[in-house]
């Protein structure tokens, strides 16, 4: 068994028999999207005229893959790295693109998932949710994004060194962001400074991306611009995470 797969099917199974670590993957985002999909069903945006669960679930879903590729990597890391089982990884000929490739291949069968429940939950009559032709876009779109938010997962890990460390960091970023880029509230009901403010956070660019393909709420251009734009985000996230790693405490 090569390195790659052998670290791909232990993260594989570490994750499915943490029920945790499922919950909080799958069942806490859609929390939010059936609360919020009740609260506003049949309501429109008045600046709009778009329905909210236009606004509510591609919001959700991108916040949602958002949230776990940061997570997921970042607690890896930190316990790797605590543990020492990176630096013993480093003493193998396993080189660092395979560790992080293994991971990153997880994070993106965990991030398809989320979207394929999701949307199926968004479809159902209480929500009411019309896929637009441009759906299928919506997957290169997402892999886009959990790879920009992956390369942040990264960054969390190789400096926090305590679980309690790495979920305070990751929350403080990915809360507040997922209101300033409209996962929760649409921006066109929040004041212009703040709607300015949201094109510097990469979960604006998802956001807006995810519903141009999945339900209409933009264009191909939105689809174009949020694909460049997330580009741009991996590559200066992965090369300050590369730049940064850490494989030990020690260093």
């Amino acid at each position: 068994m090569s390195a790659y797969t052998a670290l791909t099917t232990a993260g594989y199974r570490a994750q499915v028999r943490d029920a945790a670590t499922l919950f909080f993957t799958f069942a806490f985002p859609l929390v939010f999207l059936v609360v919020f999909g009740l609260i506003f069903s049949g309501q429109e945006v008045e600046e709009t005229g778009r329905p909210y669960i236009s606004y509510i679930a591609p919001g959700v879903l991108a916040w949602g893959v958002a949230n776990a590729a940061v997570f997921g990597i970042a607690f890896t890391v930190m316990q790797w790295r605590r543990d020492d089982l990176l630096r013993l990884i480093r003493m193998t000929p396993t080189p660092l693109p395979t560790v992080l490739t293994a991971r990153y291949v997880l994070a993106l069968g965990v991030g398809i998932a989320q979207a394929v429940v999701f949307t199926a939950v968004s479809l159902l009559p209480v929500f009411g949710m019309e896929l637009h032709s441009a759906w299928p876009m919506a997957l290169p779109v997402l892999v886009l994004g959990i790879t920009a938010f992956l390369g942040i997962g990264v960054i969390i890990g190789s400096h926090a060194d305590t679980p309690e460390a790495v979920a305070a960091v990751a929350n403080l970023l990915m809360v507040p962001m997922a209101f300033l880029s409209g996962s929760f509230l649409p921006l066109d009901m929040m004041p212009s400074w703040l709607r300015t403010l949201s094109h510097v956070l990469p979960l604006r660019y998802l956001n807006d991306a995810v519903s141009a393909a999945l339900v209409g709420r933009g264009d191909w251009h939105d689809i174009a611009v949020g694909c460049g734009v997330l580009t741009g985000f991996t590559l200066v996230f992965g090369a300050v995470a590369l730049k940064t790693f850490r494989w030990s405490n020690r260093t």
